[in-house]
């Protein structure tokens, strides 16, 4: 495939050789970087994510990936963020504090309302309900599950979701705005449905 070159960003955090391993089962090697010049080049960038948002921003900062990533983001090259990968680029976290984050969508991440009988962080299969056909979901219904560990989430904004979950609250769990595309689960461990998602990224051309 031309414009293909994956890049898996490596911020000392997350669970990257499964994302990366998640691509090579679909057909195609991804590289795992923490390199400023190699994550510039991508011509395709995966943020992934599991852990605490304030040491993931942190890290991220620490090692000047910040403007890379952003760039990135302001190009019309494909980006795609993974759970925590997604709830970063938002302006500000409410994870034990208020932790800035990367600013690139409007809103907070914040903790799940309380619900009698859930638990939170909500882990374990959940179902989406598609609002928007796209590139990203083709092929897939409400039919499809994925594999969700978090116990934040992002702010519904219709213009923006493609699709969302409901576990006790309704919240965005595919998102997309221009060229970046965003989900709350993890494809890297939802089977058939998630490599199915994994493929149509590969297949993603720069947006106009």
């Amino acid at each position: 495939m031309e414009n293909n070159r994956i890049v898996i960003v490596d911020y000392g955090m997350g669970n990257l050789r499964s994302v990366q391993k998640a691509f090579e089962k679909v057909g195609f090697s991804a590289e795992i970087s923490s390199d400023q010049m190699t994550i510039r080049q991508a011509d395709k960038l995966v943020l992934p994510g599991v852990g605490a948002i304030r040491d993931a921003i942190g890290k991220i900062r620490d090692i000047g990936l910040e403007k890379p990533i952003l760039d990135h983001l302001n190009s019309d090259r494909p980006f795609f963020g993974i759970c925590l990968g997604l709830q970063m680029l938002f302006e500000n976290c409410y994870e034990d504090g208020k932790h800035r984050g990367l600013g690139f969508y409007r809103g907070d991440v914040v903790k799940f309302s309380p619900v009698d009988g859930l638990k939170i962080p909500h882990m374990g299969w959940n179902s989406l309900r598609l609002h928007r056909t796209d590139p990203l979901l083709l092929g897939l219904s409400d039919e499809d599950w994925f594999y969700f560990v978090h116990g934040y989430v992002a702010p519904i904004s219709p213009r923006h979701t493609l699709a969302s979950t409901v576990y006790g609250q309704e919240f965005p769990s595919v998102v997309r705005q221009s060229n970046f595309w965003g989900v709350q689960f993890h494809p890297e461990r939802s089977g058939k449905s998630g490599a199915r998602l994994l493929s149509n990224f590969l297949k993603l051309s720069p947006c106009a």
